[in-house]
């Protein structure tokens, strides 16, 4: 359920509690919360997960990203998320998609090559294409 983007993120779609609890159980220890509250019924509030992660001693962090794209605001709290944090990171969504991307332009930004985030982003089943041409300019712009 825990797709790997690479050694130590993963990516997945809406997490539950019991989710959280299994993240628990595989060290995970950052839980990055990439959906917007109230995008369907059905998702778990942020909240719930937020006070699950922290009972199990995983940390938390909020970066909401709707349909309307990215910003630089959103890459900049992704990269600092990750940077943060040595213990594995799983980040969700609706589908795991908007956290991918996410995580791709955040580490593009960190000067990482675009085309081994793509093939790890590849090899966990999500397709970055959407996002590839402000990685190569966020990857040649990195300091």
């Amino acid at each position: 359920m825990f797709r790997a983007l690479n050694e130590r993120i993963f990516a997945s779609p809406q997490i539950t509690l019991a989710e959280v609890a299994e993240a628990a159980r595989q060290g995970i220890g950052l839980i990055i919360n990439n959906r917007p509250e109230g995008e369907s019924d059905d998702q778990t509030p942020g909240g719930e997960i937020e006070a699950a992660a922290r009972a199990a001693g995983i940390d938390y962090v909020a970066i909401p990203v709707t349909h309307a794209g990215f910003s630089e605001g959103q890459v900049k709290a992704m990269a600092a998320a990750l940077a943060a944090s040595d213990k594995p990171v799983l980040a969700y969504c609706r589908s795991g998609t908007r956290s991918t991307l996410l995580w791709a332009l955040a580490e593009a930004s960190r000067g990482k090559s675009p085309h081994a985030l793509s093939a790890a982003a590849a090899q966990a089943g999500y397709d970055v294409t959407p996002v590839r041409a402000l990685m190569d300019m966020l990857s040649a712009n990195a300091e």
